[in-house]
């Protein structure tokens, strides 16, 4: 090209196509400047390619960090949700088990209000109770005078009875208790109910003694009951004895009301009914050879006559209710008319 541009001038210093070389030149600058440009932009181009393969791949590390550090935050996630679900599990746990101590603590509670009903009917229950045995005390404060005499009813009645005994030469002996045992083969023969004439003899001489006693006006507010008990020996059964005996008594009894009915008003002889008891007692209380437990059969065969005081009856109607209310070993009021 050098070599052209120098022919060329020498060309033009020639005269006529001075013109076209000058052309010329400019179309080979202006071909120069756009080679140069040409070249300048391929490699400005180049440059900028290099470039933003640099830039893309810092980018490409750049995404690989982010990458990297997504993956491992997504497992820290996963670590997390796994803890979030173990102790989601925990919690359902808690909340079954809560569930079932709810459960229990509900039918605890249903049978804690039971118990406090039941000891709310006993404390209702108590003090009835307790107001019960405020009035019989009550009751017994008040006879405290009537107690006071009876001490003396008794042991009064007891001598009476002993007096009127012997005054009229009746063989029946009163003993503390004022309780009068006669035999029994004086009144029955051996398995039979019917009173004998030797004891329908004596029960003559006997009974209108020993009911004018007990009888009496001054003792009508004290005398509770009139009872008459038959007893036989232990030879036979239980149940035999029972009915033999329960049979004598009650013979007993009718011949008694029959006799007192005959001297007598009808309001007397309802007043005697009133008291009057009998019972059989079959063998269950046999009489014993003194300082021996043989059986005295003779004796044990017997029919004995006791008798009982109201305040006494009063008094052992309280005693079963303090043992009611306090068990066995509840404090007992004293009868002061037993010996």
């Amino acid at each position: 090209m050098a070599r052209q541009q120098a022919h060329n001038r020498r060309a033009g210093r020639g005269g006529g196509g001075s013109s076209w070389i000058s052309y010329s030149d400019i179309m080979a600058g202006l071909v120069m400047v756009f080679v140069l440009f040409l070249v300048y932009s391929l490699y400005n181009y180049g440059t900028q390619i290099r470039i933003q393969e640099a830039e893309l791949e810092r980018a490409r590390l750049d995404l690989g960090l982010k990458e990297d550090e997504l993956a491992a935050q997504t497992i820290i996630l996963l670590g997390k949700q796994q803890e979030l679900d173990s102790k989601n599990a925990e919690l359902k746990e808690i909340r079954i088990a809560l569930g079932a101590k709810e459960g229990e603590l509900a039918a605890q509670t249903i049978i804690l209000i039971g118990k406090q009903q039941e000891l709310d009917e006993a404390n209702i229950s108590l003090k009835a109770q307790k107001k019960e045995i405020e009035r019989m005390q009550g009751l017994l404060s008040q006879k405290s005078e009537e107690l006071t005499a009876l001490v003396g009813v008794r042991p009064e009645i007891i001598r009476e009875l002993s007096d009127a005994m012997s005054a009229n030469r009746i063989p029946a002996v009163v003993d503390q208790n004022g309780n009068i045992t006669l035999g029994s083969s004086v009144f029955f023969d051996v398995n039979s109910a019917d009173i004998r004439a030797d004891g329908k003899t004596m029960l003559n001489q006997f009974l209108p003694v020993y009911l004018e006693v007990l009888m009496q006006p001054k003792y009508s507010s004290y005398v509770g009951e009139i009872i008459i008990e038959g007893h036989t020996d232990s030879s036979g059964t239980y149940l035999k004895n029972l009915r033999l005996s329960q049979n004598r008594a009650l013979a007993v009894a009718e011949y008694c009301l029959t006799m007192y009915s005959a001297g007598h008003t009808e309001a007397e002889v309802e007043r005697l009914q009133s008291l009057l008891t009998a019972k059989g007692r079959s063998s269950s209380d046999p009489v014993f050879y003194d300082g021996t437990t043989v059986e005295n059969p003779t004796q044990s065969r017997r029919v004995v006559f006791k008798f009982t005081l109201r305040d006494a009856e009063m008094i052992q109607q309280m005693n079963t209710l303090l043992k009611q209310n306090y068990g066995p070993g509840a404090y007992q009021i004293q009868d002061p008319t037993q010996p």
